[in-house]
């Protein structure tokens, strides 16, 4: 299932960050990875995730730099900051807690609800 642009608007820059908290990506891969990695629930176009990439980059919580890629063409390729990696620190928190909220009123059926964000 897709989520619905409120809350990828809320989930996504965790997701991304996340993602980038591994390895630098270009941002197809990011997109390719988003989708497989969530079963098609990150499910975004480049035109949804390059706007939220440059409002990170521009928040400090991720650094972009060319280089070129195994095809040799110029690729942007982007990774977590240590400013990000707080952020990222502090969001797993707070997503935590709103599981953990929802599960408690049933909402989710979630047995550890940081489970979900390790």
């Amino acid at each position: 299932m897709k989520l619905e642009r409120e809350m990828m608007r809320g989930a996504g820059p965790t997701a991304v960050m996340h993602l980038l908290s591994g390895d630098e990506m270009y941002g197809y891969e990011i997109v390719e990875r988003l989708c497989k990695e969530s079963a098609g629930v990150f499910e975004m176009g480049q035109s949804t995730l390059y706007p939220m990439l440059y409002n990170l980059e521009g928040k400090g919580l991720v650094k972009s730099r060319e280089k070129k890629g195994d095809n040799g063409r110029k690729r942007r390729y982007y990774r977590l900051t240590a400013k990000g990696s707080r952020k990222l620190e502090a969001d797993r928190k707070q997503w935590g807690s709103l599981i953990a909220g929802l599960s408690a009123l049933g909402v989710t059926r979630v047995s550890n609800p940081m489970s979900c964000l390790t």
